[in-house]
C-alpha cells in the first residue's frame, strides 16, 4: 500500500445549495449520488464522491478574502475540452477566463459562490515534460499566461491545425493579442 494520498474530494459550503448543485453536476458532467440534510454528494467517475456540498448561511464571499481559489480538473484531449466548452455555452455558461498557462491549456469557470473550477488538458504527454517546460524561460517570464478565445481554438482544430502548435503561448498570443491580462479575471 502507498504512503502517497490521492486526492478524493472537495468540501464546499454554500448558501445556494441548489444552484451549485445544479452548476457542479452541469459542469462537470456529473450526477448526485446523495442529497439529504443539508449535504449533497456528487460524482462523474467512480469514486462515490468528488464534489460535496454542505447548505450553510454564509456571507457572500469577498474575492479578496483568503480562501480556495479554485479546483481543477483535466481531460484527456483538447477535442474533449473544446466540445465541454461548447457544451456549456449553449447552456449560457461561459468561461470567466480561458488561460493559455504552457503547460495547459485551461477554461476558468466562476461556480455561483464565486469559487473558480479550471478544466484543463496538459499540454505535454509526460510530467517529466511539463516540469522542463515549468523552468524554461517562456514560464519563468510568465507563469499565469495568455489569454486566447477557445472558439477560435476550435475553428483552428476543426481547420486541420496540429494540437501541439494552438494549445502554446505563442498561438495565443498571435491569434488573441488584445485580450486583456488573464491574472486580472482571476482575482477580481
Amino acid at each position: 500500500m502507498s504512503s502517497t494520498p490521492k486526492f478524493a474530494h472537495v468540501v464546499l459550503q454554500t448558501p445556494r445549495f441548489g444552484q451549485m448543485r445544479d452548476w457542479y453536476c452541469t459542469v462537470l458532467n456529473a450526477h448526485v449520488v446523495y442529497e439529504g440534510h443539508g449535504l449533497c454528494f456528487i460524482t462523474f467517475d467512480d469514486e462515490h464522491h468528488r464534489v460535496a456540498l454542505m447548505s450553510a448561511p454564509l456571507q457572500n464571499r469577498n474575492p479578496k478574502a483568503a480562501g480556495m481559489h479554485h479546483t481543477a480538473y483535466t481531460f484527456d484531449t483538447l477535442d474533449a475540452l473544446l466540445t465541454r466548452y461548447e457544451d456549456l455555452r449553449q447552456r449560457g455558461i461561459e468561461p470567466k477566463a480561458p488561460i493559455q498557462h504552457g503547460v495547459t491549456t485551461s477554461l476558468y469557470y466562476q461556480d455561483p459562490d464565486g469559487n473558480f473550477v479550471e478544466l484543463q488538458i496538459d499540454n505535454f504527454a509526460t510530467p517529466e515534460e511539463a516540469t522542463a517546460y515549468m523552468h524554461g524561460s517562456e514560464y519563468g517570464v510568465n507563469p499565469v499566461g495568455v489569454g486566447f478565445d477557445p472558439a477560435l481554438m476550435r475553428q483552428a482544430l476543426a481547420d486541420g491545425a496540429d494540437v501541439s502548435d494552438i494549445t502554446t503561448q505563442t498561438w495565443a498570443s498571435t491569434v488573441c493579442p488584445d485580450l486583456p491580462d488573464p491574472l486580472l479575471a482571476l482575482t477580481s
